[in-house]
Formats: structure tokens, C-alpha cells, sequence
């Protein structure tokens, strides 16, 4: 009776041994960069096109799309709020033909878009959503306007000599005071 256990234990074991790598090869792996977005970057309202490299997923299988914070973006022609998802079909190549993407007018920030499926864990690329008025190139202005607090710059500077020169006034009234007695 023993026997039997162990022998079957031994061959639980052994099969386990043999079958894992076999489970591990079903999952497809695919480089980092295999999804693209097309432009990297879009003004709100705007459209971008994603899209996965051959070998990306397995042949002609379901993927899905999401679109990681962005409320209301259509993906394809689905329209979802929050975190966006959708589903398109891989090619026999295992790529993925180009999905259109639509960002609200509201949207801004960088976002995250991401393709999985069964067999794969698929790849991301992101977007950057910027209102586009940037004033000609430059950066767009930021914090306070220091002409603004001109003001406040002159008053706090009279403040800072006017102290100064009630404490020097006090030393030397001292070092009088402290002389004549």
C-alpha cells in the first residue's frame, strides 16, 4: 500500500515536471515597443491610431483595449467613461490593425493604452493630450506673475531698511548712553 502511494506520488511529480515548461511556452511574450501610437501627441478632441507589431498576440484571437484615465475616450466606436475599454481582433500575423482612439474635449495629461489577450500580455504605449497653445514653441507660463508683486516687493524692501535703521539708531543711542555715564 505504501508502495503504491509513493509510486504514484513519483509519477504526480514526474508529469508535473514534464508539463510545466510545456504550460509556461503557451504564453506569448513580445518586446517591449510593440504597440505604437500614432500621433504621441493630440490636442483634446483629437484621434490617435494604436496599434501592435506581428507576433504581438496569437493569430486571429480577441484583444482588448483600455484607455487608463480617460474619462469618456472612444475606443474604436464604443464610448466608455473612466478607465476606456474595447475589443478588436488580432490579424493572422498576430498583430493588431490600427484603433482609432478619441479623447474628449476636456482631456489633457498623459494616458496609458494598453492591449492584452489570452495568450499574450500584449503591450502599451501612451499618449500626450496638450491644448496645442503654447504660444509659438515656448513653454506655457506657470505661477505667479512677478510684475504683479512689484508692490509687494518695494513695501517689503522699504520694511526690511526700516527696520535696519531703527536697529542701527538703538546701537548707537546705546553706545552714547554708555559713553556719557
Amino acid at each position: 500500500m505504501k508502495n503504491s502511494i509513493r509510486i504514484s506520488a513519483a509519477v504526480a511529480l514526474a508529469a508535473a515536471a514534464i508539463l510545466a515548461p510545456a504550460a509556461a511556452q503557451a504564453v506569448i511574450y513580445p518586446p517591449s515597443g510593440a504597440c505604437t501610437v500614432t500621433p504621441a501627441t493630440v490636442t483634446p478632441g483629437g484621434t490617435v491610431a494604436f496599434e501592435c507589431d506581428d507576433e504581438t498576440f496569437g493569430a486571429t484571437e480577441s484583444v482588448t483595449i483600455t484607455v487608463e484615465g480617460a474619462t469618456g475616450a472612444t475606443v474604436g466606436f464604443v464610448k466608455f467613461a473612466v478607465t476606456s475599454s474595447g475589443g478588436a481582433t488580432s490579424t493572422a500575423s498576430g498583430a493588431l490593425a490600427p484603433v482609432d482612439i478619441a479623447f474628449p474635449s476636456d482631456a489633457s495629461g498623459v494616458y496609458n493604452i494598453s492591449a492584452v489577450s489570452e495568450t499574450s500580455s500584449g503591450g502599451t504605449s501612451s499618449v500626450s493630450v496638450t491644448s496645442g497653445s503654447t504660444g509659438g514653441g515656448s513653454l506655457p507660463a506657470t505661477g505667479a506673475d512677478n510684475s504683479a508683486l512689484l508692490g509687494v516687493w518695494v513695501g517689503g524692501g522699504a520694511l526690511v531698511l526700516a527696520g535696519g535703521a531703527l536697529a542701527v539708531a538703538a546701537t548707537v543711542r546705546r553706545n552714547r548712553n554708555s559713553v556719557d555715564a
